[in-house]
């Protein structure tokens, strides 16, 4: 299995269960690991038969930066979804993470894997 992966993609949302996380923005960060066979793209230079990480990285940007969610495992379960669902992606590693939230830590977050490594 071949993996096309997204490093570090940063967005502002609104994050957290206190009251005052509701009233500003945060940032997440994301780093994603999808497998993919690259076989056909790398041998026909086809950019259609790739798994576009600009194009996922577009969607992200967007559902997670209009989400008003609670919680960073909501986030990484409806992006894992978002990423399977709609580009056909059968194994995901997932970090969600969220700098700042414990001044003593430079990240906290949160690690998942869906699918099945092929």
């Amino acid at each position: 299995m071949d993996i096309v992966y997204i490093k570090e993609l940063r967005i502002d949302t609104t994050i957290g269960i206190y009251d005052w996380e509701r009233e500003i923005k945060q940032t997440l960060v994301l780093s994603l690991e999808m497998g993919h066979d690259n076989r056909p793209a790398g041998n026909s230079d086809d950019i259609a038969k790739t798994l576009d990480y600009y194009t996922i990285s577009r969607r992200l940007i967007e559902f997670v930066g209009q989400s008003e969610m609670l919680l960073i495992e909501r986030v990484a379960e409806e992006c894992a979804a978002i990423i399977m669902n709609e580009f056909g992606v059968r194994w995901l590693r997932l970090h969600v993470g969220k700098p700042g939230a414990v001044p003593e830590a430079v990240d906290v977050g949160v690690v998942i894997e869906r699918g099945e490594r092929v």
